[in-house]
This record gives C-alpha cells, sequence and structure tokens, in this order.
C-alpha cells in the first residue's frame, strides 16, 4: 500500500481480538501508539476473528485502516463519536485509496468495498496474502470475562470526544450538550 501511496508512513500492524468488547471490529487505527528508537508509530489493528473471510475483503481492512492513516497524516478529521462515524471526508480519501464506500446510518461512510482495477493493482499482493492467511482466530465467548452492568446508566459521548454516564431518565428529558464542543451526548450503540 505504501508503494502505491508514499504519503501514507509507516505503521506497526499487529493481529488481535476484534471481539473483546460489546461491538466487534475487523480493524483500528491509532496514531502515536508505538515507539521505535526516536520515532513515534502508529498502530494498525487487524482482527484475529476477520482473517477467516476471503483475502479481498482482509485487502479491504488494511486500506480502510490505511485511509484512516493517510486523513491523519494530513490532519483532516475524518471521524466523529469516538471514530464510530465516518464522514464524507473519509470516503473522499478511501476513493484515492482504490475503495468505493457506502453510508450506512448508523456508521457514516464507513463501509468499503475494494474496486475491480484497485485488486488487479495489488494481484501479486492479494496472491501473497492469500497464502500467507492460514489460520484465524475464534470470536471471544459472550459473558466471559465481560463485567455485567448493574445499573440503568446509559454511557454517551459527544465529538471531543467526552464521555458521561446518565441515567436513562434523565436522558429521556432531553438532549444534553457538551460544553466543549458544542455536540450533543449520544448514546454508545
Amino acid at each position: 500500500i505504501r508503494a502505491q501511496h508514499t504519503e501514507i508512513p509507516a505503521v506497526v500492524i499487529i493481529v488481535g481480538s476484534g471481539t473483546a468488547t460489546k461491538q466487534a471490529k475487523y480493524g483500528h487505527f491509532a496514531p502515536i501508539r508505538w515507539q521505535h528508537g526516536e520515532q513515534r508509530l502508529a498502530e494498525v489493528l487487524i482482527s484475529g476473528e476477520g482473517l477467516q473471510r476471503p483475502v479481498e475483503e482482509v485487502f479491504t481492512t488494511l486500506l480502510h485502516e490505511a485511509t484512516h492513516s493517510l486523513a491523519h497524516i494530513r490532519e483532516i478529521k475524518d471521524t466523529s463519536r469516538q471514530g464510530r462515524w465516518h464522514n464524507q471526508k473519509f470516503a473522499e480519501l478511501a476513493k484515492e485509496l482504490g475503495l468505493d464506500t457506502t453510508k450506512d446510518d448508523r456508521i457514516g461512510w464507513s463501509l468499503c468495498k475494494l474496486r475491480t482495477e484497485t485488486a488487479t493493482t495489488y494481484q501479486a499482493v492479494l496472491a501473497e496474502l492469500k497464502s500467507a492467511l492460514i489460520a484465524y482466530r475464534h470470536p471471544e465467548a459472550p459473558g466471559g470475562a465481560v463485567k455485567k452492568n448493574n445499573n440503568n446508566a446509559v454511557a454517551c459521548a459527544c465529538q471531543c470526544p467526552r464521555r458521561i454516564r446518565v441515567a436513562k431518565a434523565v436522558l429521556e428529558l432531553g438532549e444534553i450538550t457538551c460544553s466543549v464542543c458544542e455536540s450533543i451526548f449520544e448514546p454508545d450503540e
């Protein structure tokens, strides 16, 4: 990917759990998580559970995370709601990297599909990746080490992102606005 798009910086790629939290995921991008000598590096996580998908879908996840990396390097805000909502700027950058995006009412322009011409460009990489993907991780067992919530509080976040917990009854009384970013605290999904 970096050979095709030289602006994208080096990252540390890790394979880990994508089901250890409530919301399963195939990957994530996190800036400056790693230290290598004097250099700070971003992290790209690929979920082990997602490795059972077709190689084109796994590669699409890598391009999706590369899109976040490109947004970070260009200082473009491509998400909100703690990275859950992908905006139109994300869609434009994804297109630049060879992905088509589809808008979803819950997560914005996050859903990506590898274009045919992009798959052709990366044909050798896809073949190499296909031969390397020989194992995948099983999802976390539900109810394992997950802490049960014993109250009726709802976790909410604004666009800063600040987080609060508030009783459902209080939330139902009306919107709660963040005084820092002036956005509405919305319940986590």
